[in-house]
C-alpha cells in the first residue's frame, strides 16, 4: 500500500487523534532529545507480516557513510543525547554498521541494536554477536511469542527455532547476564498488548524452562496501523474495528511520555522525523526536515506532527520503542 493510500485510509477514521489531544487541553511538542534514533536501511533477511517498515530481502535503501558521519557529528556535539537507537530493516546489513557502532563506542552513550536475532546466523555475520558484545551494545529483539506456531505465523517457517539458537548464542557472549538483552513483544491480532509485567514473567518462565535462554526485560508495544499491518486490516475489512479498539482505549496519561517528544528519528536518506512511525508515513518533522539543516533549539521546540496512527501509542498502557508508558 502506497504512503498516500495509507494516509487517506488513516484520515477516513472519523475520530481525529489531533482533535482528541486538543480536547485534553494539550499540544504535543518536543520535550527533550534524549534518544537519537537512526534507521540505517530497509534491507532485512526477513519479511514479517506486521513489519511497519515494510522491510524485506529485496529492499535496497541504505544509509550512506556521509549521512552516518553527519549523525555522528551531531551526537558528538550534544551531550544531552543519552541513547543512540540503531534500527532498520536489519541494521546490521548496512555495510557501515560496524563503523557506526565503533565510533559510537568512543562516546558516552548507550548503543541500541534493534536486532531480529536470525541475522546472527546468516552467512557473513558469524562474528556479529562477538562484535556486539565487545562494543557492549544493548540488544533489543522482537519476538512475537514464546511458542513456535505464533512466531512462525508472523515471521515465516523456521524463524522461531533460529531465534532460539541466536538467543543461546547471545547468552554465551554474556547477553541476558552482564550485557543488556531485551525482548520486544507485539500482539498477533486485533487487540492491544497485554500487561507488560505479566507478559515478561510468562516469557521468562517458558523460554528459560523449555529452551534454557535468558533475557533481561520484555517491552510490550501495540501494533500501529501502517504499512503491512494496515494493508492486512483493510484487506480483511477490520480497519475500523481496530481503530475503534485503539481510540476507545485512549489514555491521556501516556501523552507526556510519548517517544516522539523525547527523540529524533533519522531516515536512511537523512530526512528527520518525530518518530519511526511518522518516518514510514513520510511525515518529516517541522521546521527541521533533514539532518543537514539540523538545529537543536528549533527541533527541541517543534510541534509534533500527528495523525490517526498515533492512537496506537496512546492506547491502554501506551506504547513506545521502550515499551509501556503508563
Amino acid at each position: 500500500m502506497l504512503v498516500k493510500e495509507q494516509l487517506s485510509v488513516l484520515e477516513s477514521f472519523p475520530h481525529s487523534f489531533e482533535k482528541r489531544v486538543w480536547q485534553e487541553g494539550q499540544t504535543i511538542t518536543g520535550l527533550s532529545v534524549a534518544t537519537f534514533q537512526m534507521n540505517i536501511g530497509k534491507w532485512c533477511n526477513q519479511a514479517c507480516k506486521h513489519c511497519h517498515v515494510d522491510a524485506s530481502p529485496i529492499r535496497t535503501e541504505l544509509m550512506s557513510l556521509e549521512t552516518i558521519d553527519l549523525c555522528l557529528e551531531i551526537i558528538r556535539k550534544h551531550p544531552n543525547i543519552q541513547i543512540v537507537d540503531i534500527t532498520g530493516g536489519a541494521p546490521e546489513g548496512n555495510p557501515h554498521f560496524r563503523y557506526l557502532v565503533t565510533e559510537l563506542s568512543k562516546l558516552n552513550v548507550e548503543i541500541i541494536d534493534r536486532c531480529n536475532l536470525t541475522i546472527l546466523l546468516e552467512s557473513g555475520y558469524e562474528d556479529l554477536a562477538e562484535f556486539l558484545a565487545e562494543k557492549k551494545v544493548s540488544i533489543y529483539s522482537s519476538l512475537p511469542f514464546y511458542s513456535k506456531s505464533f512466531t512462525d505465523k508472523q515471521r515465516g517457517d523456521g524463524v522461531f527455532e533460529k531465534s532460539i539458537q541466536a538467543m543461546k548464542l547471545l547468552n554465551r557472549f554474556g547477553y541476558g547476564k552482564d550485557l543488556p538483552f531485551h525482548l520486544v513483544y507485539n500482539p498477533v491480532g486485533l487487540f492491544l498488548s497485554g500487561d507488560q509485567n505479566s507478559l515478561e514473567k510468562e516469557f521468562k518462565e517458558h523460554l528459560s524452562t523449555e529452551y534454557g535462554v535468558f533475557f533481561h526485560n520484555l517491552f510490550a508495544i501495540n501494533n500501529l496501523p501502517i504499512n503491512r499491518f494496515l494493508a492486512a486490516l483493510v484487506k480483511n475489512g477490520k480497519y475500523l474495528q481496530y481503530m475503534e479498539t485503539l481510540s476507545q482505549a485512549f489514555n491521556p496519561n501516556t501523552l507526556n511520555g510519548l517517544m516522539c517528544r523525547h527523540q529524533i528519528s533519522v531516515g536512511y536518506d537523512g530526512t528527520v522525523y518525530d518518530c519511526d512511525f511518522n518516518q514510514m508515513l513520510e511525515l518529516p518533522s517541522r521546521p527541521v526536515k533533514t539532518i543537514k539543516d539540523f538545529d537543536w533549539d528549533l527541533f527541541l521546540n517543534r510541534e509534533i506532527r500527528l495523525a490517526n496512527h498515533c492512537y496506537g501509542c496512546t492506547a491502554g498502557a501506551g506504547s513506545s520503542c521502550g515499551g509501556a508508558l503508563a
